[in-house]
């Protein structure tokens, strides 16, 4: 038999015991390894020796019995998650427990997971792997996290840590069974299923002003303990709402080279990864009452409200008559947003009326046409391509993985153009750049 079988069959054993010490007293008892006390002050120098040497054999065997049996418990329970998270295997009613809890996962047609049990079945892992993916060290060794960068439009960089190919795939058994069918507001347009950047600038055209807003520290505002909150809201409790939030966190890390080890050191609390697949939808749900909120204000204001992860638009109908009140929804949108636990980043604010380029989600959305990519892209593309025909060099930024992806890009909003740019890449995409002019 396996280990992991053996250790289930002894850790049945215990339970019908009655427990641990039971259990191991019984395993004495059986062995004939329980001594029977009695009064030593009765006994002959030599029954005393005999008699010490049958105990520190009884104690012996004792202390094998209950290392092997907390092998079992351990490979059954949880037992720790590590520095500052709390845990009791205990499955105990908690107060902060909803309490139609099961109905609430029932109506979201959640699946049921009762125990850590069933949340280690469900992902195809057993409770050791399911503890070692959710434990917490403040300073580690390792991680379940690749870390890279990426660049952003200022210039400066994006830390993106993308997890482990087992916590991956834990991470998307969560996405597709529990965070995609909770629900979300109608404004939200990032990440979601029949919805898209396109989706989200097309609520915006023909409008007299556009107002785009920024949330600071988006995902790392999310921490463990409102991811947390979300699992416990939809319908889980104790026990599986953290083991589920632990999964789907981590902390930021710096890390340290020290003695030739690196070690990997927490930051802050434990937050939404940016690179981790459960993190968009998660903070879409979390939002909810964010946009109920700020979709509220839009309206009573006349304005419309839309959200594409942490970019917050509204705007203004060109028919909208009387004041467009752009303080009082300036002020009211960053105090809503505070109160949610969120803040904006005020240096990215941005007004755009009609005479200027009113850009949204990255389309240009002046006038009553659909979305549109901006006009320079479609320059940079056509000429980009056309090197590509003529041989000449390319800049170093026009890969070709990135031209294809512009293309798709593109073809959003100008199917016809895309096509064309497109049968024009097919045809010359494996042609090696020139290395000069030709003459």
């Amino acid at each position: 038999m396996s280990r992991a079988t053996d250790l289930l069959s002894l850790w049945r054993a215990i339970e019908q015991a009655g427990g641990i010490d039971a259990y191991v007293n019984n395993q004495l008892v059986e062995r004939g390894f329980l001594v029977a006390r009695r009064d030593m002050d009765t006994m002959s120098d030599r029954e005393r020796t005999a008699y010490k040497k049958q105990l520190k054999e009884e104690a012996a065997h004792r202390r094998e019995l209950k290392r092997e049996a907390w092998n079992a418990y351990r490979a059954r329970h949880i037992v720790h998650l590590g520095e500052g998270i709390y845990w009791n295997d205990q499955a105990t009613k908690d107060p902060w427990d909803a309490p139609d809890a099961e109905e609430r996962a029932a109506e979201n047609e959640l699946p049921p997971l009762d125990s850590p049990r069933d949340l280690a079945e469900a992902l195809g892992l057993t409770i050791s792997q399911l503890r070692w993916l959710a434990f917490h060290r403040d300073a580690a060794t390792s991680l379940h996290y690749r870390r890279f960068t990426i660049p952003k439009r200022d210039g400066s960089e994006r830390a993106i840590w993308a997890p482990m190919p087992t916590l991956k795939a834990a991470q998307h058994w969560i996405l597709r069974n529990i965070a995609e069918k909770l629900p979300v507001h109608g404004a939200a347009h990032g990440f979601l299923a029949g919805r898209s950047i396109l989706s989200n600038a097309g609520n915006h055209l023909n409008s007299k002003l556009v107002v785009k807003m920024d949330v600071k520290d988006f995902f790392p505002s999310v921490t463990f303990r409102r991811v947390k909150g979300i699992f416990r809201r939809a319908g889980y409790r104790e026990q599986v709402a953290t083991l589920l939030a632990s999964i789907c966190t981590e902390s930021p890390r710096e890390i340290v080279e020290q003695d030739k080890t690196t070690y990997y050191v927490a930051l802050g609390p434990r937050c939404l990864p940016q690179g981790a697949p459960t993190s968009p939808a998660l903070t879409n749900t979390l939002c909810l009452r964010l946009d109920r909120r700020l979709d509220g204000l839009a309206r009573s204001l006349g304005y419309r409200y839309t959200r594409y992860a942490d970019d917050l638009t509204f705007s203004l109908p060109r028919a909208h008559e009387g004041d467009t009140r752009l303080g009082t929804l300036l002020g009211s949108a960053r105090r809503v947003v505070e109160s949610e636990g969120f803040s904006v980043r005020l240096e990215k604010t941005r007004v755009a009326r009609p005479g200027a380029r009113q850009q949204v989600t990255g389309l240009v959305v002046n006038g009553d046409a659909s979305p549109r990519t901006p006009r320079k892209l479609r320059r940079q593309l056509r000429a980009a391509v056309h090197n590509l025909q003529t041989g000449r060099p390319r800049a170093d930024a026009d890969t070709p993985q990135r031209l294809a992806g512009l293309i798709s890009y593109l073809a959003m909003t100008d199917p016809t153009l895309a096509q064309t740019l497109r049968s024009q890449w097919n045809t010359t995409a494996d042609r090696p750049p020139a290395t000069e002019p030709p003459a």
